[in-house]
């Protein structure tokens, strides 16, 4: 038995963990749930669940969820809040493995703490990887302590590097669909609605998420996160258009050959390997490979998706750079959903925090996000 810990668990990958969770009952229990803002399901979760300890995002949350277990009658379940909370749960003595799925650099404390503690993470957060990858992976490594992709996209190359030798890996290829302006004229992109980009043409996401794949944003923190998950250089890393979805990523090694991980688009299958791995529990997550009578793969278009350039530029400095791409994104397509900015205001005011933004390495959690706090303040002012 696993009993988990999750971070995010009201999100849409904490519920489809839940799911797993359900599915599998012999193999998993949930000992800790950081359910965030939502009073509602974390009620539902924490009535079916029972697990010891829940964290809220505020004191008054946590004392609104306590007196609803309290007209329920239910108890023996310790109510936390805010990151302190989040931490606690992170790091439960009875948790045997961290489901990192809170959205932002939210969850950085709490996974840093995970991997501290020495609990395997399953991490679905990228932005901690792109804020802060250098200091959790050095903490992995320093510990022994697995860091399992659940993104797709990173599970998939995961999967892939199973059967070779890392000194063996040419490229890691990272597919995008492309979102849902793959093929929308350039000069209609300062006219898109926030209601036209939050539909994704195969992904149900969370808001920010879908806006990230929208301007392709997304596929340029996933490459930050495979150099530092994967331990390669950006020049190992290209991005390829695949409109199916079918062909979660690939991995080309050195002697010509090209594996690929296909299967249904449905996050419980990444969620399911990351817990199990490294055994492969059957399940009903199958594909139907009539599926793959078509597939195309196309070169990304930098000049229609500017922000794939600006997160590749990041990505080769690294450091304060990458914080400062993911801080101002975030700034940034708020504003746009708020109808603050245009579309294309996120690749502007991205472009110019990097442009204001000094090479620095921070080696702290607290100096990432002194360096993540400055870049929102740069982009705070520059969508106002």
């Amino acid at each position: 038995m696993k009993r988990l810990a999750i971070l995010g668990s009201t999100g849409s990958i904490g519920q489809s963990t839940l799911s797993i969770v359900e599915q599998f009952p012999d193999r998993y229990a949930v000992t800790a749930l950081a359910a965030g803002r939502n009073v509602d399901e974390a009620f539902a979760q924490a009535t079916r669940w029972r697990p010891r300890v829940v964290s809220m995002a505020t004191a008054e949350l946590a004392s609104q969820l306590t007196a609803r277990l309290r007209e329920a009658g239910i108890s023996g379940i310790e109510l936390v809040h805010g990151t302190e909370g989040t931490v606690l749960c992170s790091t439960h003595p009875e948790a045997d493995f961290v489901v990192s799925a809170i959205v932002g650099v939210a969850g950085l404390e709490a996974t840093h703490a995970a991997i501290l503690a020495g609990k395997p993470v399953g991490l679905a957060n990228k932005e901690c990887m792109v804020a802060a990858g250098e200091i959790l992976t050095a903490a992995a490594h320093a510990g022994n302590v697995p860091i399992l992709p659940i993104d797709s996209e990173h599970n998939a190359v995961h999967q892939c590097m199973r059967v070779g030798e890392h000194r063996e890996v040419k490229t890691i290829w990272l597919t995008a669909s492309g979102g849902p302006f793959r093929q929308t004229p350039i000069e209609q992109f300062a006219s898109i609605t926030p209601e036209q980009a939050l539909k994704h043409p195969t992904w149900v996401m969370g808001r920010r998420i879908t806006i990230d794949s929208a301007t392709m944003l997304n596929k340029g923190l996933e490459v930050i996160e495979a150099c530092r998950l994967f331990d390669v250089p950006p020049s190992k890393v290209r991005v390829t258009v695949h409109p199916q979805s079918t062909v979660h990523s690939l991995v080309e090694y050195v002697d010509g050959s090209i594996l690929a991980q296909i299967s249904v688009t449905d996050m419980r299958l990444p969620i399911l390997y990351a817990l199990a791995y490294p055994e492969r529990p059957a399940s009903n997550l199958t594909f139907d490979l009539a599926a793959l009578r078509h597939l195309d793969f196309e070169e990304p278009d930098f000049q229609r998706f500017p922000c794939l350039r600006l997160a590749f530029e990041a990505a080769e400095k690294g450091g304060a750079h990458c914080i400062a791409l993911n801080a101002a994104d975030e700034v940034a397509v708020e504003a746009f959903l708020d109808r603050r900015i245009p579309f294309t205001g996120i690749a502007d005011t991205i472009e110019k925090v990097l442009a204001d933004t000094p090479e620095a390495h921070p080696a702290t959690i607290a100096e990432v996000l002194a360096e993540d706090r400055q870049a929102r303040q740069r982009a705070r002012v520059l969508v106002s």
